[in-house]
């Protein structure tokens, strides 16, 4: 069964509402390594941007590790017969180790919960059926978005019948107010997403964005080697779906090294917050991208050497999640 609504906050939260109300219970479990599954209370209350949360509603989210299902069971041994529902994605910049996803899931029924994978990057990324098709694992519970839509504002909530049916009205249980969306009856996205979906069939866009991200992958790492940068600037994730990690003389993460990456990407006509490939990337494309990030790692190496502030322009860029401004 699939519920629609217009961005993936709306989904990931209407998933967590069908939970609690499917087994009666409040706590939610989710994956501390992934960065982002709403801006509603229940999750966006976990992280530092939550100001004007009650501390009860942040109480009611609990964290586990990712690849590691003895800090998940542990949650369920601490708190039994409480956890409503797992929110995960099935992969971000860390593979799953084989059988863990399964894993998950057996734990899930074990202790009756439901599982829910966060589908809105992987989804249409990694298969055309989602991680879960790629991994073989599949959810009580989906949610997915972005490439759903091309652009259109489009989500999708998917999963069991007997759990979403809870929003309808075909049923004789405590009624779900699941979603109210101020534009939910247009339905123009609806048709964008099936010519998306028509087109991701009919020229293989998945495995295109596969070839392309190996492609620039090859190229940049090639670079990293060149600049000797290996342990300060790295690429992480898949190659559909590539991002880069910047670190500084210490070997720690940086803000201010991300910013003069960035920096000097723009400095030669390339916007490269990530290095995430579209459809629209050619050969020509990636080519030009990796021959602009070989020469801004050059400027990376300096700063390394001589210092970020004789290269840096302006104020590094800062983190999502941080208290204050």
């Amino acid at each position: 069964m699939v519920k629609f609504a217009k961005n993936g906050s709306d989904v990931t939260t209407a998933a967590v509402k069908l939970a609690r109300a499917y087994t009666g219970r409040d706590l939610v479990a989710i994956c501390g390594e992934h960065s982002f599954f709403s801006i509603d209370d229940w999750f966006i209350g976990t992280t530092e941007v939550n100001a004007g949360i009650p501390q009860a509603i942040t109480n009611m989210t609990l964290n586990f590790q990712f690849n590691d299902l003895a800090s998940l069971r542990g949650l369920f041994d601490q708190y039994p017969d409480q956890i409503a529902c797992v929110v995960m994605e099935a992969e971000a910049a860390t593979p799953p180790t084989p059988g863990y996803l399964n894993h998950v899931k057996e734990l899930c029924e074990e202790r009756r919960a439901i599982l829910v994978f966060d589908e809105m990057i992987t989804g249409f990324r990694w298969h055309l059926g989602g991680a879960q098709r790629f991994y073989g694992a599949v959810p009580h519970l989906s949610t997915f978005g972005k490439a759903m839509g091309n652009g259109f504002a489009i989500s999708a909530l998917a999963g069991k019948r007997e759990i979403i049916r809870l929003g309808g009205l075909d049923h004789d249980q405590p009624r779900v107010f699941l979603l109210s969306t101020t534009h939910g009856a247009e339905t123009h996205a609806l048709a964008a997403s099936l010519e998306t979906l028509r087109i991701y069939r009919e020229h293989k866009v998945i495995e295109f964005l596969w070839k392309q991200g190996e492609r620039l992958r090859t190229l940049v790492n090639r670079s990293i080697a060149e600049n000797r940068l290996e342990g300060f600037f790295e690429l992480v994730g898949r190659p559909c779906n590539l991002i880069f990690a910047t670190c500084d003389q210490q070997g720690k993460r940086s803000q201010a090294f991300r910013t003069l990456f960035m920096q000097e990407l723009i400095r030669r006509g390339v916007l490269g917050p990530s290095f995430v490939v579209s459809f629209s990337h050619t050969d020509e494309d990636i080519d030009r991208t990796a021959q602009a990030v070989h020469e801004a790692l050059g400027v990376y190496r300096k700063a390394l050497d001589e210092g970020i502030d004789k290269y840096l322009e302006g104020r590094p860029v800062k983190p999502v999640y941080r208290r204050f401004n």
